[in-house]
């Protein structure tokens, strides 16, 4: 599954090796769990192969209230990438996520980032993509 999931993330990012997309896929993971908190990150990575389940189940304690902005800006910070790059690393790990996971467990995350994030894991945003206010 691990091949599979980085085949998929580097395919998408245009990446040059699996080497490559497991560090983006990393740097992503460690943000989103940062935003989501601990039982959901631990749910996303009980689907997740190793070692790529390691990023999110990092004590990091309570979720931090950002939004897709900051949520960008700190993934060029973990990957050394300017932010459009950011948002293109971020589309190419988010949206073979939601294709990786169950529908529900996507739903689930979306449900706690703002809606614009919902186009990242290849959704549409609105209300059902997540909250307005940035919780």
């Amino acid at each position: 599954r691990l091949h599979e999931f980085l085949t998929l993330v580097r395919d998408r990012g245009e990446y040059h090796s699996d080497d490559e997309a497991e560090q983006v896929t990393a740097a992503v993971l460690w943000v989103l769990a940062s935003r989501v908190g601990p039982q959901e990150a631990a749910s996303l990575a009980a689907d997740l192969p190793a070692p790529l389940d390691e990023a999110l189940l990092l004590e990091r304690g309570r979720p931090e209230a950002f939004g897709r902005a900051e949520f960008l800006r700190r993934v060029a910070q973990q990957t050394g990438a300017r932010p459009r790059t950011a948002e293109w690393d971020a589309g190419a790990v988010l949206a073979t996520l939601g294709e990786a996971v169950p529908g529900e467990r996507v739903d689930h995350i979306l449900a706690r980032l703002p809606a614009d994030c919902a186009d990242l894991f290849g959704r549409r945003g609105g209300p059902e993509g997540g909250t307005h206010d940035g919780r």
